[in-house]
């Protein structure tokens, strides 16, 4: 990377409809041969026989950016070659088909930013305090339980269970 360019992070939480341009613009660089992209949509899905219309984001917006800057630490470590990340999350109602999260990672090899958005999906499910309900066409409503989140219950019942098949 050319020393003279200064690495960004940005992180935007957005009642807004998400711009994937806007989040690859952000990380391009004339440094980089590659951009790495990844965009989250909400999916129609069938839950107990219900459809799934919607999602309804809610966030700890504080912890959020802190954790944002946690994870560009570490993509850091990983990755030196990572040169701008761009993370954009939707929060309020978002209807299926419509992008919950855009996220990019520049590099000057593809290899590294891919790897690096990889990582930062796994990572950003497993620490971002942001929360989703699940809206149905019954009109009825659920909060998801992230099964990737440490302190879910999920993840701490699958852990004992592991547990116990090694004792």
């Amino acid at each position: 990377m050319d020393q003279s360019e200064e690495r960004k992070d940005i992180f935007k939480l957005s009642r807004d409809w998400l711009s994937v341009q806007e989040v690859v613009d952000a990380v391009n660089s004339p440094t980089c041969g590659a951009v790495s992209l990844f965009i989250g949509t909400t999916r129609e899905d069938q839950v107990d026989g219900r459809k799934v219309i919607g999602l309804e984001y809610e966030a700890y917006e504080l912890m959020a950016q802190s954790e944002f800057r946690k994870l560009c630490g570490d993509l850091r470590a990983r990755w030196p070659s990572v040169t701008h990340v761009c993370i954009h999350h939707r929060l309020g109602w978002v209807e299926v088909g419509q992008a919950s999260v855009v996220m990019a990672i520049s590099s000057p090899h593809r290899h590294d930013g891919q790897q690096a958005i990889q990582h930062a999906v796994t990572q950003l499910k497993a620490t971002l305090p942001v929360w989703k309900k699940e809206v149905y066409d019954t009109k009825d409503s659920s909060w998801k339980q992230n099964v990737e989140c440490p302190w879910s219950s999920h993840s701490q019942l699958a852990a004992l269970s592991e547990r116990e098949k090694s004792n």
